[in-house]
């Protein structure tokens, strides 16, 4: 699209997803957003105060994934973005795409179409490209023998229904693409013609798997036959999609992810198997029927074939289920009552919704609301008259808020106070974290409850690895066992008895991470990009909480985790290992040489002492020219932050009342950045480039008290941001080292009133270890004037 409309139109694409985060203004200029389900929710929550937001006016989305496990997000935006048409008295344009389905006038009820001339459903044979599909089931009650007996006709459909055009065959998971893979090229061996799917001269066959990495793939490339998965690296994908797409690899052995991700069209379609192993019910669970759908739909090249071809193989039982929708429309149904939780609060914090009758209006914006009164019996209720279903939403909504409500994210009115609305909703600040970090409910439940003030890194990790959002992260079939291999090499124990949980999974990824240890195989390097990915938002938001808290030395050792995790190393590790080529069996000659033990003295190095620690990693380090150029080019652009602190004394005054007003304490912290910045972070082992944000906290060390805490993100230059606090009389009680008073006796009245205590300020980066920085100042407590 960037080729298309920004080279070709003059029009600003950005791309917004997992991988890619553009920052506010690059938004705020784009004419093309292209973006995940995920993303837009968060972004656009917070509709009112984003401009960029209800500027759009135009929304592509495809329909059929409703009915999918991230149907329930995109439903919510959807109706989000037609509620702030309406609200804007502007309504936005919504374009939705979908495979044929049968229940085509409630969604345009629901996207509020209201010419019959702007829907269009054609039929399932209606197709660019016909195609005919072959259905075939297997008997055989375990899976992976059912899966072993689909090889051979697998091989057989290629070699008679496509026998030199492209072929993609699709399977389960990463292991099966190797299986399968493997298989084909056995019974190859068997008919004594290893060549059959060789599409390319032999030098270039040698060529292409001398740049493959994986193992797996540059045996199976011999043979022209190519794997993909999300396992892979870049380049090994970047291979074989090339390769394919020029018709140089006839077969294909993919996971049915490449059926959404890629648009990959082949004469011939293998489905092989309808099911996959669900981590979370530990069973194997059939696909989505839009799955199902969208691989066989990628039979059939245009301009190329007059003809496609798809065979599924199934379980010889669900034969004529696949028979009747492979055939037909399918409907597409809600499944947002399984997700009001994170949504409705979501809601509520944004202020949309502000009563009870607001949430239960909310849900007349949804598509669940349409398909509620068509389909009852699916959402679990029987009468589908009006009054049933108003009584029936009702019912959702009050099990939804009290789940909130014991959760922590909901406050509900004071029975005391007569002006209050009974029926009135207020968010708390874990309903705020929830919400701006994108976390469920439970997480922030699971964190308010565990974190306290004794929390140490080990404690921490454990609290992380247990929060919701690594209850996704698979654990496949007999994962349990590689698990506990992979328990014996990192340091920290888990669980044992739980070994197939994911969890345990998660506390063992984050423990190899750090410790750099090898993983049992290729996917586990996927799963641990997948748990890198989540674990910042998911610490930050740790961090809130123990802000929230008011303990202090929690929240820096969260700062710490988080550090941690970006840099791929231990709390007690040397802060050194962060520079590239610097390993710990230099570091005791390095200190000796160059007096450098931590990664503050290189940051704040003069060019003698830089040119010195150069002319070690060449003579001592025998690093070469070119990586002690590496080395020294990280050193000059590790954050080297001057700190400027401006304190306002607050005004004292006795209300008319009788009661204290007294305005905060304002601390203007100023950071100005002394060294180069860079765009990202030096950060190898993490999962995607990082960029710098900081944290500035001000703290009592005395009592372990976090007073106040601030984010700074993305420090070019430098940044000013303004902490407030009012003085706490309890900071007297305790005369550590913090407290200070002009006169002898404590119990004085005078001595009190001219008390001072010394607080402290941290800036904190959150991405590289030991360059934290701890500053001092001293505030006398306030005088009362008349």
């Amino acid at each position: 699209w960037t080729q298309r409309f920004d080279k070709g139109l003059g029009k600003k694409v950005v791309e917004l997803s997992g991988d890619v985060t553009p920052d506010i203004s690059a938004l705020a200029q784009a004419d093309i957003l292209c973006t995940t389900p995920e993303k837009w929710d968060g972004i656009s929550r917070n509709w009112q105060v984003r401009s960029y937001v209800t500027a759009v006016r135009l929304e592509f989305f495809e329909i059929h994934m409703l009915g999918t496990d991230r149907g329930p997000i995109l439903e919510v935006i959807v109706s989000r973005m037609r509620y702030i048409g309406w609200h804007q008295g502007r309504p936005i344009r919504l374009v939705g795409l979908s495979t044929a389905v049968a229940n085509p006038t409630d969604l345009a009820a629901w996207l509020g179409v209201d010419k019959p001339w702007c829907l269009f459903n054609f039929e399932p044979s209606v197709r660019p490209v016909p195609m005919r599909v072959h259905i075939a089931g297997y008997p055989g009650r375990h899976y992976c023998p059912r899966m072993a007996t689909m090889n051979k006709p697998t091989y057989n459909a290629i070699v008679e229904r496509s026998p030199n055009k492209p072929v993609i065959v699709f399977v389960s998971s990463r292991r099966q693409t190797r299986l399968t893979a493997m298989a084909l090229i056995s019974f190859l061996m068997a008919d004594n013609d290893t060549a059959r799917f060789v599409r390319m001269p032999l030098d270039e066959v040698t060529r292409i798997t001398e740049r493959a990495q994986d193992a797996y793939l540059k045996h199976c490339l011999q043979f022209g036959i190519g794997i993909h998965h999300a396992g892979l690296n870049e380049v090994d994908k970047q291979i074989v999609e090339e390769t394919f797409r020029s018709g140089r690899l006839q077969i294909l052995v993919a996971t049915s992810t490449l059926a959404w991700g890629v648009n990959f069209p082949a004469h011939l379609v293998i489905v092989k198997g309808t099911e996959f192993y669900d981590g979370k019910t530990k069973t194997y669970v059939d696909y989505p029927i839009t799955d199902v759908l969208q691989m066989i739909g990628r039979a059939g090249r245009p301009q190329f074939d007059t003809e496609g071809v798809a065979q599924v193989l199934c379980h010889e039982p669900k034969k004529g289920f696949y028979r009747k929708f492979l055939y037909e429309p399918f409907p597409v149904e809600s499944e947002l009552h399984k997700q009001l939780h994170v949504h409705i609060n979501a809601e509520i914090v944004a202020g949309t919704i502000a009563t009870r009758q607001d949430a239960v209006d909310y849900l007349t914006w949804t598509f669940l609301f349409r398909r509620l009164v068509k389909n009852p019996s699916f959402y679990g209720l029987e009468d589908p008259s009006p009054k049933a279903v108003t009584v029936f939403l009702a019912g959702l909504v009050r099990k939804v808020l009290s789940d909130l409500e014991i959760a922590g994210c909901l406050e509900s009115p004071d029975p005391s106070d007569g002006d209050a609305d009974p029926n009135g909703l207020s968010h708390t600040v874990l309903g705020k974290l929830c919400s701006y970090y994108y976390l469920s409910h439970n997480t922030a439940r699971h964190f308010n409850s565990s974190i306290d003030e004794d929390c140490d890194h080990e404690a921490l990790l454990q609290i992380l690895s247990e929060a919701h959002e690594f209850s996704e992260l698979p654990v496949r079939h007999n994962e349990d066992k590689l698990n506990l291999d992979l328990a014996q090499l990192v340091p920290l124990r888990v669980d044992t008895r739980n070994a197939d949980s994911p969890h345990v999974k998660a506390h063992l990824l984050f423990q190899a991470h750090f410790s750099h240890a090898k993983l049992p195989i290729s996917d586990y390097v996927t799963d641990q990009r997948s748990a890198m990915d989540n674990s910042v938002r998911v610490v930050q938001a740790m961090v809130d909480i123990a802000a929230n808290g008011g303990h202090l030395y929690t929240a820096l050792r969260s700062m710490s985790l988080l550090q941690c995790i970006v840099q791929g190393r231990w709390w007690h590790q040397s802060t050194l290992l962060q520079l590239p080529n610097v390993n710990e069996s230099i570091l005791p000659e390095l200190l000796e040489a160059t007096g450098f033990e931590h990664i503050s003295q290189i940051a704040n190095a003069p060019k003698d002492a830089l040119d010195k620690f150069a002319h070690f990693l060449k003579t001592v380090g025998q690093i070469s020219e070119e990586g002690v150029r590496e080395t020294l080019f990280v050193a000059r652009r590790l954050p080297l932050i001057d700190v400027n602190l401006t304190l306002t004394y607050p005004s004292r005054k006795m209300g008319q009342d009788g009661d204290d007003d007294t305005s905060p304490f304002e601390l203007v912290v100023e950071l100005t950045r002394l060294s180069t910045a860079a765009q990202f972070v030096h950060a190898p082992n993490f999962s995607k480039p990082k960029d710098e944000q900081y944290w500035v906290a001000v703290g009592y060390e005395a009592t372990g008290e976090l007073i106040a805490l601030k984010r700074v993100n993305r420090l070019w230059k430098s940044a000013a941001v303004t902490l407030r606090f009012d003085w706490d009389d309890d900071w007297l009680e305790d005369p550590g080292s913090g407290v200070l008073l002009n006169q002898c006796l404590i119990g004085d009245t005078s001595a009190d009133r001219n008390a001072s205590v010394a607080l402290s300020v941290y800036v904190v980066c959150d991405s590289y270890i030991g360059l934290d920085q701890q500053l001092s100042f001293v505030i006398q407590r306030p005088c009362c004037c008349d």
